[in-house]
């Protein structure tokens, strides 16, 4: 082989290894970029609804195969705009927080749990039954309410979290099945305002 092409090939070859080592760190970049893409700006300990509905479908379409129950619980945070009146955005904030991070932290790491917008948050329960869904619904709402949120201003609020729960039946549209638990939380805080 003449110099020139030995030259040629180590050049060449420079340039692979180079550029590999660049491909390796935009590969490293677009999965970074694809986690943020998926978690909550506030929150990123929790899906965004995109993210959220997304994993739902997947759920749903395993429990409608493998006829496994799973469920949604909606939970809405009651006065959260007086929160934000009172206090400002920075405590609104605060209190989103600590919902979701109560949220992340009492459930199973199979469970899916996002922010669907403002005060909104959903769970979805993997291989859970209604009597289970709505005893953890239970249970959570009273973790929400429990204990007064510290706000920096050194004031403190307490919140309360409706909820709804739908069950998956079937190949059920995710967002259906969004708009069915969060009318059931409109009903039942119907009900305990009579």
């Amino acid at each position: 082989m003449a110099k020139n092409q030995i030259e040629e090939t180590k050049a060449l070859k420079a340039k692979i290894d180079r550029l590999e080592k660049e491909l390796e760190v935009a590969r490293i970049e677009v999965a970074r970029l694809e986690g943020f893409a998926d978690q909550d700006p506030l929150l990123p300990e929790i899906l965004n609804r995109r993210a959220f509905v997304r994993e739902m479908s997947r759920i749903i379409s395993f429990a409608d195969r493998y006829e496994v129950d799973a469920a949604l619980i909606y939970f809405d945070l009651q006065g959260f705009k007086q929160v934000n009146d009172a206090y400002g955005h920075g405590a609104g904030d605060q209190v989103l927080r600590r919902v979701g991070l109560t949220l992340r932290g009492n459930v199973r790491d199979s469970d899916l749990v996002g922010r669907l917008g403002g005060d909104e948050f959903a769970v979805v329960l993997a291989k859970a039954d209604e009597a289970a869904a709505r005893a953890k619904a239970s249970d959570l709402a009273q973790l929400i309410g429990a204990e007064d949120v510290a706000l920096e201003d050194g004031s403190k609020v307490r919140i309360v979290a409706s909820y709804g729960v739908c069950c998956f039946k079937g190949k059920m549209d995710p967002e259906a099945a969004i708009a069915n638990a969060d009318k059931e939380m409109y009903a039942a805080r119907a009900r305990l305002k009579q």
